[in-house]
């Protein structure tokens, strides 16, 4: 129940002052970045059970200028604790980049990707709780993040 009460206090404070992420290590910005060429789509479905897709693009997506730049690019999924809870796969695979790896400093050309969670915790095997999750995308250092529901 502690727990319970320390999630909405976080959740309701991050409303307000959406700063208060970044001290956890979480960035505040959502959607596009500022001429960086990267965008992060909202998950589909939202609200979601058992699983969901995570729309993004890197280099500019459909608009690359430069095909051959490798990103580095890292997904990962957390509670509102700022905890991790997960490490979204690729789906569809990509180049030299097979489906189903994880997105961990994962190297991918420019282009527009989807990935997908299960709804699985990685450390229990087991399906997240209902609530608001994170999710943050980072590519070459540089971090959006976005908020999904799990509704059971």
């Amino acid at each position: 129940m502690k727990y319970l009460w320390v999630a909405l206090v976080v959740l309701a404070l991050s409303a307000f002052k959406p700063g208060s992420l970044s001290a956890q290590g979480l960035s505040p910005q959502t959607g596009r970045a500022q001429g960086a060429g990267l965008e992060l789509g909202q998950n589909y479905p939202n609200p979601f059970n058992p699983d969901t897709r995570i729309p993004f693009s890197v280099g500019g997506g459909a608009g690359c200028t430069d095909p051959s730049r490798l990103y580095r690019v890292s997904l990962r999924v957390y509670n509102v604790l700022a905890q991790p809870v997960a490490v979204p796969v690729l789906q569809g695979g990509s180049g030299n980049v097979a489906a189903g790896e994880a997105l961990d400093k994962t190297m991918l050309t420019c282009g527009e990707y989807i990935a997908y969670w299960d709804g699985h915790d990685e450390n229990t095997q087991q399906g997240v709780a209902s609530g608001v999750y994170l999710y943050r995308l980072e590519v070459d250092g540089k971090p959006l993040v976005k908020k999904m529901l799990v509704s059971k």
